[in-house]
């Protein structure tokens, strides 16, 4: 039948639009990242858990896959993240591309996005950015890839993983006093907290020692 993406709270329950919420409700099949953050989802909205779950993750292989284009083709599936919208940088990709292999109708129910909601923060001017995600974990890696976001005059938008905030933007201050940054931390959550400041001024240590962000790195 077909696949609906729908996006989901990034930090306040509300961040949710009436067709994500009314697709919820339909859905014959939702398809979820994880069962707890999944599962509490539902209960705020108080949505009856449908009696087909099913789960996407980094860890699904593409055996996996199959049963659940299956499904798409029988039935009303959603797929959504822990939070924000699905697909980019979340896993989902594969599904979508064997979805229309298999001529399974696929559209998306928008919504919350950290990017969105940090691009809309900015009192930089914005015409282009680079969006370069996620560093590579290792110290080494990470560092190298650091200074090579020098090359790029235009701002850069990276994440990371929770507990990588300190160690990476400690890493980022090595990139000297000509950059500034706009990091949020915990979006829209009631601990939101934004910072626009000189890289170097950045005051790290008084920064949670995990907490959802994604920065802006600009000059």
């Amino acid at each position: 039948m077909s696949l609906q993406i729908v996006s989901t709270p990034i930090g306040h329950p509300e961040d949710i639009t009436l067709r994500a919420i009314n697709a919820l409700k339909t859905a014959e099949v939702i398809i979820g990242e994880e069962r707890k953050p999944l599962f509490q989802l539902l209960k705020q909205l108080e949505i009856p858990r449908p009696e087909h779950i099913e789960y996407l993750n980094e860890h699904s292989t593409d055996e996996d896959l199959l049963p659940l284009v299956d499904i798409c083709k029988k039935k009303r599936a959603v797929l959504v993240s822990d939070c924000g919208t699905p697909v980019f940088c979340d896993p989902g990709s594969r599904l979508i591309h064997l979805c229309r292999q298999h001529n399974i109708s696929v559209n998306s129910a928008p919504g919350a996005s950290s990017l969105m909601v940090l691009l809309s923060l900015s009192a930089h001017p914005l015409k282009e950015f680079y969006f370069r995600g996620f560093l590579p974990a290792k110290t080494e890696l990470r560092r190298d890839a650091i200074q090579d976001l020098k090359r790029y005059t235009c701002p850069v938008i990276l994440m990371d993983t929770p507990y990588r905030l300190h160690a990476l933007l400690k890493d980022l201050q090595a990139l000297g006093k000509d950059y500034r940054i706009l990091l949020g931390i915990n979006l829209t959550a009631e601990n939101e907290k934004i910072l626009d400041v000189s890289l170097h001024k950045l005051p790290v240590e008084t920064l949670p020692d995990k907490a959802e962000f994604i920065l802006m790195l600009y000059r």
